[in-house]
């Protein structure tokens, strides 16, 4: 079970929900949601119980934009202080976990997650990024991989073979701009929800993404 979680004393604040595992590894990750979503998606949701049961302690937040207003996409003007979000919402889950805390987050979330890093790289142990949004649709040539270079945090990538915001070929490619070691774990048949609309569930696929990130995070790295 998920627990609210909110520390409204920072600006922006941080507001979620905490998923407290029942055997602590001391490691942490936080996940966030992309343009259209909230905390409360169902991919996040499974793939924090599924970090959650593995010992990590999880929070699941929501980006300053949506704190502001429940529905709409992000201001292209808010990308900064949501990353500061972000970053708050690292540094209060360290207070809580004591160990190495990872960030992760589904496309605008991802996205920012990796600016934020790419800015700082003591931020994070590592990036856990699901359907990183290479390009806008049928728009190859706007490539957000400006930062990339910058890039020197270890990431796991996790991309769907049918997603319109980028190919499985062009992302292979954009992962050789990243100096850190990276992962790209892809996913068959899948688009940008990785399988998670509506009532729809890749109940195997949570799993499939602890697996490769415990793989390349392990401790005796």
């Amino acid at each position: 079970m998920a627990e609210p979680f909110a520390s409204a004393a920072l600006d922006p604040p941080v507001r979620g929900f905490l998923h407290r595992p029942e055997r602590p590894s001391g490691d942490g990750l936080v996940l966030t949601h992309g343009a259209g979503a909230n905390g409360q998606s169902a991919l996040l949701q499974a793939v924090a119980e599924a970090f959650a049961g593995a010992g990590f302690l999880v929070l699941r937040c929501d980006l300053p934009f949506r704190q502001a207003r429940p529905y709409g996409p992000p201001h292209p003007g808010a990308a900064a202080r949501d990353r500061e979000g972000l970053r708050h919402a690292v540094t209060s889950l360290q207070r809580l976990a004591g160990g190495r805390i990872f960030l992760g987050g589904h496309s605008y979330g991802g996205r920012q997650a990796t600016m934020l890093c790419a800015e700082d790289p003591a931020v994070a142990a590592g990036l856990l990024l699901l359907s990183y949004p290479l390009h806008p649709p049928a728009k190859p040539q706007q490539l957000r991989t400006q930062h990339f270079p910058q890039l020197r945090t270890p990431a796991l990538f996790v991309h769907g073979t049918v997603d319109g915001f980028g190919a499985i070929a062009e992302m292979e490619s954009a992962l050789q701009l990243v100096p850190a070691p990276t992962r790209l774990l892809v996913v068959e048949k899948a688009g940008h929800d990785l399988g998670f609309k509506g009532k729809s569930r890749r109940e195997a696929l949570p799993g499939q993404i602890l697996t490769a990130f415990q793989q390349m995070f392990s401790k005796g790295d």
